[in-house]
């Protein structure tokens, strides 16, 4: 496996690039594509959250970002490319974000997914307790999982 690295201000507009293929992965359609950019876009502030990367021969496999409140943890991003899915990329960074969170004393993870992506959390262990509001398509509706981190 390729080990995991930090990013740096320098990789915020290609790790914007690498969230865009993945979400355009599911089929959605240009104007959805255009309704979630900024939503989908890696701020240099986003950096200091708790993030890393999986990155071969320069080029961005996986992106993960965890922000830290005085609820928890929340999953922010969790992004792979489309040619690096099915390889173990994605559990190498849930895993990550989930002992990073960990570490810095949360006992949960939250998680608002895309609904094509909620079937990986829960292999992963994650279970569902609700929905949430799009916050780039109204109307929209997310699945919110919850991953125990105590166990």
């Amino acid at each position: 496996m390729i080990p995991l690295t930090c990013a740096t201000d320098d990789d915020c507009a290609a790790l914007s690039a690498l969230c865009l293929r993945a979400k355009a992965h599911w089929g959605y359609s240009a104007t959805f594509m255009a309704a979630c950019k900024d939503e989908l876009t890696v701020q240099k502030a986003d950096l200091n959250d708790l993030c890393a990367v999986i990155s071969d021969a320069g080029q961005f496999i996986g992106y993960v970002r965890v922000s830290l409140d005085d609820t928890g943890a929340t999953l922010e991003k969790l992004y792979v490319t489309p040619s690096g899915m099915g390889e173990g990329h994605g559990r190498a960074l849930f895993e990550w974000a989930c002992a990073a969170a960990r570490s810095a004393g949360a006992h949960e993870l939250a998680i608002v997914s895309d609904p094509n992506a909620a079937a990986f959390y829960h292999r992963l262990g994650a279970r569902r307790v609700g929905d949430a509001p799009s916050g780039s398509i109204p109307g929209r509706t997310l699945p919110v999982l919850r991953y125990d981190l105590t166990g």
